[in-house]
């Protein structure tokens, strides 16, 4: 386990993973040093006489010149006081940097699997489903931080006091060592025998039954109307109840488990105690001293058991988490980004030069493309049409970078479509789905797509919406241009989000725009707005390059050329 998680963490961190592993010894070691300055106390508190018993102590006493045993005890005890908050706030500032450690690491490892899953590309995010890559990204690397990396610095600090205790004890008064040891270690044994295969279960079936439950409440919302026409949210309510439950279940059966480190150690400590009234009777001075040193070394023994278990049980509970992230490959490089603000302008023709396409988890090996050329000249309006399943789409996801070809390749005057390429030809195009995408903001934020709120350029916005005959009714809202559309634009019609994708387009100033049945789903009177609105500005600006897929004959009318995409002998159709 110890070389998967070292293959998570990243070399970045290694380094400072040693740190944190010295804080944590030292941590260990103050904490043994605040338990030993306790001992002194205690052999005041049974009889102060044992000062000159006690060889430390009584030197002590001589050294510093004191003629008063009363007087010594007291300064003994503002010593000690004086010697625990030292190492409290001393422990504290070790503590930060390992906590410190720990959360960066987490906020690395999430970001990390953010941009992992994005840079695997269109067709992973379309194999995968979002809601478990939601809660991977949200969830997972959290969890493994403080779920699996925080127990184990735990253990490490615990067991490191443990020993430090143990042979304090040994040399101290071997009789309370034994007798520690007896009581503790049957314990922790019978604990982690009585519970090590059910936690790693209970943590994959918790964490399948939280996936399970996501992606159920993720369909019911996204899925509203068809939901709830077809009378099916009793359906989801009960796959909702039902993992609901599952996950209840799982955690009872988990908290029941983590309570048992405290009652072992409890009944442990009171059978040694038991013992030691049995053998040694309760008259004499070697057991009151036996009773109080057991009895401080249980003071911090028995947290200290107690948090080896509770961290064991943690870790093996969440052990899932590591499989997750050794299966997203978090070492592999993120994609080549180039400059933001690079574009690769359209100035003479996108050639399209004997692409073949198939997908990669196609078992068929059906090819959606076979040796298709295609030449689609700057200033040009392209229309694209063909049957359902034809790879009209897939087209377009190749033209746009999002899949590259099997074989063959695409040139944007004469510069290779590649992954060198892609953000640049990507920041040159806009592109307007069936349906739009829509983020929970205004207008504003809405057509400045990925622009930061205060770098918005207004002007342009309310050219764009006044291009896409959309700024009439946006001014007529109480807040302009900063009204809330919603989430997924649920305030607005089709036709309105269609022409908020096509302001968003020309906020960019793209030199190419994609329409992919941009008009499909609408009515035939909002489908002729905006087509005749498209074909306004193709012919106010004649160098705007446009490439429209569409079902309907009647959504081409504008264009200059159409060709037609079907399944079979795709090339000699085009």
């Amino acid at each position: 386990m110890n070389q998967r998680i070292f293959r998570i963490i990243p070399p970045s961190f290694r380094r400072r993973a040693v740190r944190a592993t010295v804080c944590i010894f030292l941590r260990a070691l103050l904490n043994f040093v605040g338990l030993a300055v306790l001992i002194p106390v205690l052999v005041l508190i049974v009889d102060a006489r044992n000062i000159h018993a006690n060889t430390y102590l009584n030197r002590a006493y001589e050294w510093l010149g004191f003629t008063d045993e009363r007087a010594f005890a007291v300064a003994v005890c503002a010593a000690v006081v004086g010697i625990v908050a030292a190492k409290c706030l001393l422990s504290l500032a070790l503590f930060k940097v390992e906590r410190n450690f720990t959360f960066d690491l987490y906020r690395h490892l999430s970001r990390k699997l953010y941009t992992t899953y994005h840079d695997r590309g269109l067709s992973f995010i379309k194999n995968s489903n979002s809601a478990v890559l939601t809660r991977n990204v949200n969830v997972v690397s959290l969890t493994f931080v403080a779920g699996v990396l925080k127990p184990m610095a735990a253990i490490a600090s615990e067991c490191i006091l443990f020993v430090m205790i143990f042979a304090a004890l040994a040399l101290y008064n071997p009789t309370a060592a034994v007798l520690a040891a007896a009581i503790f270690v049957p314990a922790a044994a019978f604990y982690y025998l009585l519970v090590r295969k059910r936690l790693v279960r209970y943590g994959d079936e918790e964490n399948r039954a939280h996936r399970a439950k996501a992606r159920c409440v993720s369909e019911t919302f996204r899925g509203y109307s068809d939901i709830e026409i077809n009378d099916a949210f009793d359906r989801m309510l009960h796959t909702f109840d039902e993992q609901q439950q599952r996950i209840i279940s799982l955690r009872k059966r988990s908290d029941t488990i983590g309570a048992l480190p405290q009652m072992f150690t409890e009944l442990g400590l009171v059978l040694g105690m038991a013992a030691i009234v049995v053998c040694l009777g309760t008259d004499g001075r070697r057991t009151e001293i036996l009773f109080g040193i057991l009895a401080v070394a249980a003071l911090r023994l028995m947290p200290s058991i107690r948090n080896i278990m509770s961290g064991w049980t943690a870790i093996k509970y969440n052990l899932y988490t590591i499989d997750v992230l050794l299966e997203a490959d978090l070492d592999t490089e993120e994609r080549m980004r180039a400059d933001d603000s690079s574009r690769l302008p359209l100035k003479d023709c996108i050639r399209v030069e004997n692409i073949s396409f198939r997908f990669d988890d196609d078992r068929s090996e059906r090819e959606i493309f076979s040796n298709l050329s295609l030449t689609i000249r700057r200033g040009e309006r392209l229309g694209i049409r063909g049957t359902s399943g034809a790879g009209k789409t897939t087209l377009f996801n190749i033209l746009l970078g999002f899949y590259a070809p099997t074989s063959g390749r695409i040139t944007i005057d004469g510069v290779p479509l590649d992954a060198t390429t892609r953000r640049r030809w990507q920041n040159a195009v806009g592109y307007v789905s069936q349906n739009v995408f829509i983020t929970d903001s205004s207008f504003a934020q809405n057509v400045a797509l990925g622009a930061a709120p205060d770098d918005i350029d207004r002007r342009r916005v309310h050219q764009a919406l006044e291009a896409a005959d959309l700024a009439e009714f946006v001014e007529s809202l109480p807040k302009g241009m900063d009204t809330p559309i919603g989430e997924c634009g649920c305030r607005l019609s089709g036709g309105q989000r269609q022409r908020i994708g096509i302001a968003r387009a020309l906020y960019k100033q793209a030199d190419v725009l994609f329409f992919d049945e941009a008009t499909s789903s609408l009515d035939n009177r909002t489908e002729e707005s905006i087509n005749r609105s498209i074909s306004e500005l193709s012919e106010r600006n004649r160098e705007l390059t446009i490439v429209v897929i569409a079902h309907r004959e009647s959504s081409l009318d504008y264009c200059d050329r159409i060709i037609t995409v079907g399944n079979d002998d795709t090339d000699s159709r085009i």
